[in-house]
């Protein structure tokens, strides 16, 4: 049952592509391929575990955690405009 002017089912379909757009981001982050031995970013040396652990790794530890931090400041808000996110 919706309120106001929303159709029903409509909040179940914002859920269903908030849920849709966190998987297609997680998705995008996986790595695949070839691991590298140095990092992109620092040309540090990525160790032998890591390189196992995670297919297809191009970043040390140190730049890959700069980068997630980024990542995380840039998908902070709701842009579908949902109350909760209009209250903050």
């Amino acid at each position: 049952m919706a309120g106001g002017w929303a159709k029903d089912g409509a909040v179940q379909e914002q859920i269903d592509a908030s849920v849709e757009d966190a998987v297609s981001l997680a998705r995008s982050r996986l790595s695949g391929g070839e691991s590298l031995t140095h990092c992109e970013e620092c040309d540090a040396a990525i160790p032998e575990p890591r390189r196992k652990a995670m297919p297809g790794v191009h970043l040390c530890v140190a730049c890959q955690s700069e980068m997630e931090k980024t990542q995380e400041s840039l998908t902070g808000f709701n842009r579908r405009g949902s109350k909760d996110s209009q209250l903050r």
